[in-house]
């Protein structure tokens, strides 16, 4: 590989880099840094942009003229000087830095990020459970809590909610990660944030590559890309096809998808790029086990609840019948958008437009049915940034105006051996929501800066109940012989329509202090803002191990219960204060952010002693406490290393019923270690750690617990010559039996199936051909 930086370079923990000499500014100068908020990046030039899109908005790239003694600037160094001036917890992975990992996931392009935690549902890029300093942490299938955003244009719905499989890391060039308020500029009130997903652009990467890898649990993964470059005009398109069977019996998947862009630039002050995606993705869900079935049989699936004569069946060992129910998911996404900055000297513009058609097919286990959902989303971003100072990284003034609409009509069918049976429920939905913000970016002297901001959201979560039956079919299987159905039945129906409105600002106050070119210290106080989605607010209840929503007991199939709960939910709010230190000595370089969140109504989505869901709740007051190190030493020119860490201390407050207990789910120490080294020019190896050192509850009574674990890998990768690159993996190298992550639930009893198997020993190894 020609382009091989020094290990230092390659550190992709969000460290702050030795870059902002004098000579550096004037060259970053040229580049017209009019904004570093996360979404929305100027179109990173057009035809003559490095990357399709950063979050850091309205930057115009001249990378012909830029030069530093005598080397051009990449973009990756302006990227992080851009990322890296937020006073704030922020960070940048190249996806350079992830070269010569086989079957490369979601997780493992994220574990190098300090305060990501990524937990592995079923393994692959299938669903797995992202979250940022707990924002939507128990929320699983369908995840919030984090803005996801691809070229700067939102994979979200309108409502908030996310698909995380429809994110591919082999797709991206780079990863921008806005932890907490550093992402309210987007539209983002989250209290977990933003991640941004960069494509490449074919100035930037002409010519093709193809790759095909393979490996245990019959994976089979194969890409492609190719990128032209003319005047003014260039364009990429990159195809990825991944299966696998996978390491759990019912554990197979299959992922298509297709991502391009192609920008212009009309005039030397105004450019364009337009986006295009699909991604097909399908997966079987093996579900949990009981921590007895984990620690001696982690490839099976759960069989249901053991009938004992005289107990109740729910209670032993209750969860799904995953071969009865056959649970998984069908999901597809369209996405096209464009987006257009002007660079007028010290004012840039810059207009985004996209939308998105989400067709998504949920195969709950028989409690919850079938579930179709499918709509499309228009979002639309103005941005303004002012910047009458050369040399400064942030812009004196910003301000953005984004505004997204979206409308799904959606269906509940009861789950008949992983078919549609009788429907159950019909709804459209309708989200909307409106934010505006603005940031000041003020120099106090030559060292301070006060950065005082203030965002405004307004959302709206409408539901129209169009099933129109006097009815809601409900059906069973006897306790007794679970494959054997029981007489079928009926409940009354109860009209789930509502109309939700919630509004709130988000003022931030944030002071930075550079003491030297190379260190950064900052403080922030925050608030934050995030309304419940459709899936909080419209929830099937009232099923269980056996029978679909709305039979709580089985065996009664006239028994008067509701299928679905429309809770009156309040938006999540929270204020947060934060510090952090970014700066390099001598081979070291580190970012390390503290934060404490007191948060109000916090969005908790549980599940019952069976597992069967409920619907979500607002906890009155909870607090978050955390802290996201990231720091990496290059020893020799030929030995680096990497760290990332992230504790997390995450409990309520005097709730009436959890006392000060803490929030389930949240691992308290996630440690990511990296040692790299370089045999030859060639040839080089690694070695990573992913260590869970202290036990996670698994209920919040926190009466079960998820036990440590730490899980070691093997790579190596070879070049021959600039054309062709084998590598290889081992993954699990001591083949650590565990559990990657569990449901989260309410009350838990010891033998509930809640556990979800990490995957055990594998190997994997591909090629790479560039031309």
């Amino acid at each position: 590989m020609t382009d091989r930086t020094t290990p230092s370079e390659k550190c992709s923990a969000n460290v702050f880099s030795n870059k902002a000499d004098a000579v550096k500014r004037r060259a970053v100068s040229r580049f017209r840094l009019a904004g570093t908020t996360a979404m929305l990046a100027a179109l990173m030039g057009g035809a003559g942009g490095a990357w399709a899109q950063s979050a850091t908005p309205a930057s115009t790239i001249e990378v012909d003229v830029i030069v530093v003694e005598g080397r051009r600037l990449t973009q990756e160094e302006i990227s992080r000087d851009k990322v890296e001036a937020i006073p704030g917890g922020t960070g940048l992975i190249v996806n350079a830095d992830l070269e010569g990992r086989a079957n490369l996931t979601l997780s493992d392009a994220l574990a190098t990020a300090p305060g990501v935690i990524v937990q592995n549902f079923f393994g692959g890029n299938d669903q797995p459970r992202v979250q940022v300093r707990g924002s939507g942490l128990q929320q699983n299938p369908v995840e919030r809590g984090i803005v996801v955003l691809q070229n700067g244009l939102p994979i979200n719905r309108a409502d908030g909610s996310y698909i995380v499989g429809f994110t591919d890391p082999r797709q991206a060039v780079a990863t921008e990660i806005y932890r907490g308020y550093t992402a309210n500029r987007l539209g983002a009130t989250v209290l977990g944030g933003a991640i941004n997903y960069i494509s490449p652009t074919g100035s930037a990467n002409p010519g093709g590559e193809i790759g095909v890898e393979g490996g245990s649990f019959e994976t089979i993964n194969a890409t492609g890309r190719v990128g032209l470059a003319g005047e003014g005009v260039d364009g990429l398109l990159q195809v990825s096809y991944g299966q696998r069977d996978g390491y759990r019996v019912y554990n197979s998947s299959e992922r298509v998808s297709i991502d391009g862009n192609i920008g212009f630039n009309l005039s030397d002050e105004i450019s364009t790029r337009i986006f295009v995606g699909y991604t097909d993705l399908s997966f079987d869900i093996a579900g949990p086990l009981p921590k007895s079935v984990l620690e001696t049989d982690p490839r099976n699936v759960h069989p249901g609840p053991t009938f004992v004569p005289g107990m109740p069946p729910s209670l032993q060992f209750p969860g799904p019948n995953v071969l009865r129910d056959l649970p998984g998911r069908d999901a597809d996404q369209i996405r096209i958008g464009q987006r257009t900055t002007g660079d007028f000297g010290a004012h840039v513009v810059d207009f985004a437009l996209g939308y998105t058609y989400t067709d998504d097919t949920f195969t709950f286990p028989v409690s919850a049915g079938v579930r179709e959902t499918d709509g499309g989303d228009v979002n639309a971003v103005l941005r303004y940034a002012y910047d009458p100072n050369e040399g400064t990284a942030l812009p004196l003034f910003e301000a953005t105006a984004n505004y997204v609409f979206g409308s799904a009509d959606r269906r509940n069918f009861t789950n008949i051996g992983g078919e549609k049976g009788p429907q159950f429920g019909a709804n459209d939905l309708e989200a909307s929501t409106l934010s505006f913000s603005a940031t000041l970016n003020l120099p106090l002297g030559d060292y301070l800066m006060l950065s005082p901001a203030i965002a405004y959201a307004r959302a709206t979560r409408d539901n129209e109940d169009v099933f129109g039956a006097p009815t809601r079919p409900t059906i069973s299987f006897s306790p007794v012989n679970q494959t054997a159905r029981l007489p079928d039945g009926a409940v009354p129906f109860v009209d789930t329509s509502y109309e939700r409105d919630y509004d709130g600002f988000s003022p931030s106050l944030a002071l930075s202090y550079r003491p030297a070119s190379d260190h950064l210290l900052f403080a922030a106080v925050s608030r934050s803002f995030e309304p419940p989605t459709h899936d909080d607010l419209l929830a099937t209840v009232g099923g269980t191990p056996f029978s679909s929503a709305g039979r709580p007991q089985p065996p009664n199939p006239t028994f008067p219960a509701a299928a679905f709960a429309t809770p009156d939910l309040d938006a999540q709010t929270a204020t947060t204060v934060e510090g952090g230190w970014r700066g390099r000595g001598g081979v070291l370089t580190w970012d390390a952010v503290v934060y404490y969140a007191w948060v109000e109504d916090e969005l908790l989505s549980l599940r019952d002693t069976s597992g069967a869901q409920l619907a979500a709740v607002n906890a009155n007051k909870t607090r978050h406490f955390g802290v996201e190190v990231g720091a990496s030493a290059a020893l020799t020119d030929s030995l680096s290393m990497r760290v990332a860490y992230t504790y997390q201390d995450f409990a309520f407050r005097d709730d009436p019923v959890r006392g000060d207990n803490k929030i389930a789910g949240a691992p308290p120490h996630t440690l990511n270690a990296m040692a790299g080294y370089d045999l030859t020019d060639a040839f080089r190896v690694q070695t990573e750690v992913q260590w869970s050192p202290e036990e996670t509850p698994v209920d919040n009574l926190n009466t079960l617990f998820n036990d440590p674990y730490v899980v070691v890998d093997l790579r190596a990768a070879y070049d021959f010559g600039d054309v062709v690159t084998v590598y290889g993996d081992i993954r699990n190298l001591f083949d650590e039996n565990y559990a990657g992550s569990t449901l989260i639930v309410d009350r838990v009893r010891q033998d509930q199936s809640a556990f979800l198997p990490g995957e055990g020993r594998a190997f994997y190894g591909g090629v790479k051909v560039r031309f």
